[in-house]
């Protein structure tokens, strides 16, 4: 008689040769035995054993909104990553973000937070052992015998909490049978992939599992400048598992893989921007275009002007300056190329990426009640670079005050070589070119930005599971987690550069030519007990309950560096002193969840249910506290969520019919802005509900359809917010004033009803600091101009009659009039949550024909449509990423007994480029959006072997 472990081993084995009948493009990995095909039922409809509720149960019988996919349909599907998960699941979405990181969303809910100390709104778990920083942007599936994904809040089964779901990924053990299989791929973009496994046997206890993937291909991009391609790939992963059964009720895996990427992928695909003409903005609020940014608005630009220089209290350096913000910029006449795979830059990404992980699992089962114990360990580190500004700037070569600069000081071989100018290496002592740290040289302004991040991870969990024969039964589990972290993000550019040298006498620097978000350590040690019990009512009725007690503990060593603020630091010094911030934050919470579930017959369930989720809040990234206001921490997420759903089976067995509808309470959702060159987190409430189904109908055993769509509405309750794009909040009263000193944005806004616009005193405070007046800003209904806004504030505080900036005859205060501050808030009341697609549907079709010599050929065919969205929680109509939809398709023919096979595919047949993601810069870079897409076409040929 089977034990409880040895039916987990056999479900999981039916399953898997129930894939290889209904739904592999190719085959199995192992030759199935014989016996195992009579749990195939006539419909050819596999069965997938899921361990959702962390014990082995048909996919039917768990009241969960959870898809699963074996290693054999992931193949038949072509979900080779993360990525494509989005195009074959309900309400889920996937794109890359700014910060060599991506954002997996499940029902509007993910990793939308930028903060070293935000957790994931969707949990990433390898074997169960949840994993803090994944790859999920890098890595390919390989070797799986199973993904689940678990649509809701997690938290009483699964390690670690998550508000949107949790992402779990199985991979393949060792078999009592010898096999072995090799695969090669090759297809366009000169592209070759390589995958194989062996499994061997070492007496009755003892196995070893080998596997890996390689994957090299050139770019899918064409850079015009050196006629490169970019955004290439150069990776491989390795996996070995060892599996010792000491005992018929005990069994040790031991689990280590090891991921590398070298590659000139490429973090952004493209940047888009529609040219504000004033220089205000940068980019104007109203539209994307693909043109560059105007260079007057960002750092880069004021820092190297003769505008800012005299206002620096330098004017005797303004004839070194590169030009005016009133005259010509750096990207004046570029031309930006229209096709979004195709690019112009002088600065060719590099991507360099490496994650090990070491992992034990031991499960024994003794007799009533089963332990399972995981432990693991990952570490992981990510090297970005790529060029800031996705276009190459107008040569220096004619530049006077460049020129004129170079005549002066001949030597400054640091900042300028010949007729060449050059950047900064990045380093984390912030000296730049002071220190000797030097990247290149060449005759156009260069920028660059470099994402780093380096962690590692301990964890540790424990659960037992009872299976007494009366109704009652239980789980109960805890885990330790400690995660350590440092990351840096740098921008570095020739212009700030030369600025800095500038501003140093030729002698040295202005500190720091590097902007640096530099966090010297981020530590989480989180703690959780958890457990769930069970009592079944009736035969056909059964009651779940669980709870959940966590406590996170977080702290953050971090600063920024001092970017070219006053003080000389002469050449050779390696390190400009910068302090440290630290800061701590706890937070303590109890969740659970409740489920009552009734099975009428074995072919239907019905379940209703309601769970509270939790996500950890955590600490803002460093910022000057005398250049702004705004919050230090950010609080955690909850959410009350309220589910019912329906399993069934039906027509005899042809159609399964799997349905869902939800609501949420959202409190304290994490939204992220940007102020002066810092992201910050501020919180708001939201409601969020839907419906999903999932559907398979086999008509006959030779062909089937699934098909899954989604409804999906979300709403901001109440949160009101000053738009970066446009501080003017879209009322024609106010004006913008982009700021000489630090080229930040600020508003001057009329306070009073009736005062008229502040134009007059914007005008008049310019002309006394040598500066032109107010002029319109395309995109808006309003004006601005370039000042100073602690100017404009003293002239705010200008009390009684004051004829220069007087608003009437008898002027009060003009205080009482007008304020300066980052601009008027809008009222994100009622908007959508970014990356919230309402509609999305996906239907796939295969056919198998089978030849009398054992030998079949199989032909699939998928389509998804994802409905238009947001990018932003703004709404705007800048934010609106289209609608898209992807057709995949592949032919196979496999052998006789299934021990090879002979496959053509397509991937996004109608070579749809469609955007995911976007992502906005502040102000000083000059607000242009960075996009990110699908991959592009993709064709080839694959052939493999089984043993």
């Amino acid at each position: 008689m089977l034990n409880r472990r040895h039916l987990k081993q056999a479900l999981v084995a039916s399953a898997s040769f129930a894939a290889l009948v209904a739904a592999n493009p190719s085959f199995a990995q192992e030759a199935a035995p014989a016996a195992d095909a009579a749990v195939v039922d006539d419909s050819g409809i596999e069965e997938i054993v899921v361990t959702a509720q962390r014990q082995a149960e048909s996919l039917q019988d768990v009241p969960i909104a959870v898809t699963a996919f074996t290693g054999e349909t992931l193949a038949a599907q072509q979900i080779e990553n993360t990525a494509d998960l989005q195009l074959s699941l309900p309400n889920i979405t996937f794109t890359k973000t700014n910060f060599t990181s991506s954002n997996f969303s499940i029902r509007g809910i993910g990793e939308s937070v930028v903060s070293t100390s935000a957790d994931q709104g969707v949990g990433v778990h390898i074997n169960d052992m949840p994993v803090n920083s994944p790859r999920l942007f890098e890595i390919e599936f390989f070797d799986l015998e199973r993904l689940e994904v678990l649509r809701g809040p997690q938290g009483t089964l699964f390690g670690r909490n998550a508000t949107g779901g949790v992402v779990n990924l199985i991979t393949a053990r060792p078999k009592r049978d010898f096999g072995a299989s090799a695969d090669v791929e090759y297809g366009n973009y000169d592209s070759l992939k390589l995958n194989g496994m062996i499994n061997v046997p070492v007496g009755e206890t003892l196995g070893f599992r080998v596997a890996g993937i390689y994957t090299k291909r050139d770019g899918y991009t064409k850079n015009l400048f050196d006629g490169s391609d970019i955004d290439g790939r150069d990776s491989y992963a390795l996996r070995g598992t060892v599996r010792w059964e000491p005992t018929d009720t005990t069994s040790i895996d031991l689990i280590g893989q090891y991921f590398r990427e070298d590659s000139n992928r490429s973090r952004i695909q493209k940047q888009l921007c529609r040219r504000d003409p004033s220089g205000v903005l940068g980019c104007s609020p109203d539209r994307l275009a693909n043109e560059t940014v105007n260079g007057n608005s960002t750092l880069a630009g004021i820092a190297t002007s003769a505008e800012f220089l005299r206002i620096a209290g330098a004017a005797p350096l303004a004839p070194f300056a590169l030009g005016s913000v009133y005259g010509a910029d750096a990207y004046a006449g570029v031309t930006v190329p229209g096709d979004l795979r195709t690019v112009n830059l002088d600065y060719s990404p590099t991507y360099k990426a490496d994650e090990t992980i070491l992992m034990a699992k031991l499960e024994h089962d003794f007799g009533n009640i089963t332990l399972n114990v995981t432990g693991g360990y990952q570490d992981t580190s990510v090297r970005s670079r790529t060029d800031y500004n996705l276009t190459v700037g107008n040569s220096l070569a004619t530049n006077p005050g460049f020129n004129a600069f170079r005549a002066l000081f001949p030597t400054a071989g640091r900042v300028t070589q010949g007729a060449n100018i050059c950047v900064s290496d990045v380093n984390s002592g912030f000296a730049g070119y002071i220190g000797g740290f030097q990247d290149r040289c060449s005759p156009n302004p260069i920028e660059y930005d470099q994402s780093n991040l380096g962690a590692r991870q301990y964890s540790f969990e424990a659960h037992i599971d009872s299976q007494f024969d009366g109704p009652f039964n239980f789980l109960l589990g805890g885990i330790y987690f400690d995660t350590k972290s440092d990351s840096d993000y740098y921008i570095a550019a020739s212009a700030l550069d030369y600025a800095s040298v500038l501003l140093g006498g030729g002698v040295g620097g202005q500190a720091s030519p590097i902007y640096d978000n530099q966090v010297g350590e981020y530590r989480l040690k989180a703690y959780a007990a958890f457990g769930e019990g069970y009592y079944e009512v009736s035969d056909q009725v059964k009651l779940t309950l669980g709870l959940r007690y966590t406590v996170d503990d977080k702290s953050v060593s971090d600063r920024q560096s001092p970017l070219l603020t006053a003080g000389r630091v002469p050449f050779g010094t390696t390190t400009i002193p910068a302090a440290f911030r630290e800061s701590d934050v706890k937070f303590e919470r109890l969740t659970g969840r409740a489920v009552i579930d009734w099975k009428p017959s074995d072919d239907s369930l019905l379940y209703a249910s309601y769970s509270r989720g939790y996500k950890g809040g955590g600490i803002n990234p460093p910022f000057n506290p005398a250049l702004f206001a705004a919050p230090v921490n950010f609080k955690p997420e909850t959410i009350n969520a309220f589910e019912i759903g329906s399993k069934n089976v039906l027509l005899d067995g042809t159609l399964r019919a799997n349905v869902t509808a939800f609501y949420y309470d959202y409190k304290d959702y994490q939204v992220s802005r940007i102020i002066n060159r810092t992201s910050f987190n501020d919180n708001t409430d939201a409601t969020v509900y839907g419906l999903e189904g999932e559907f398979i109908v086999a008509p006959i055993r030779a062909l089937q359809f699934n098909m899954n769509a989604s409804y999906l509405k979300t709403k901001i309750k109440d949160l009101q917010l000053v738009d970066a794009r446009d501080p003017s909040g879209g009322r024609s009263d106010v004006v913008i004033i982009k700021d000489l000193t630090n080229a930040s944005n600020c508003a001057v806004v009329p306070t009073a009803a009736g005062a008229p616009r502040a134009d007059a005193i914007v005008n008049a405070v310019n002309a006394a600091i040598g500066l032109r007046p107010t002029q319109a800003i395309q995109g808006t209904s309003t004006t601005g101009a370039f000042s100073v806004c602690s100017a404009l504030q003293g002239a705010l505080a200008t009390t009684g009659v004051n004829p220069a900036l007087a608003v009437s005859a008898a002027n009060p205060a003009l205080s009482n009039l007008y304020t300066v501050s980052d601009g008027v808030a809008v009222d994100l009341s009622g908007n959508e949550l970014q990356n919230s697609p309402e509609f999305k549907f996906a239907v796939g079709a295969q056919y198998t024909h089978d030849f009398e010599n054992d030998m079949s050929l199989v032909a699939r065919v998928d389509y998804s449509f994802t409905g238009d969205y947001y990018g932003r929680n703004f709404n705007r109509n800048i934010d609106r990423i289209s609608s898209y939809d992807v057709m995949n398709a592949q032919l196979t023919l496999n052998g006789p007994d299934q021990r090879w096979y002979l496959r053509g595919f397509v991937q996004n047949l109608t070579k749809n480029d469609a955007v995911t993601g976007m992502y906005v810069t502040d102000p000083a870079t000059g607000l242009f959006t960075n996009v990110f897409t699908l991959e592009p076409r993709r064709y080839g040929i694959a052939a493999g072997v089984r043993f």
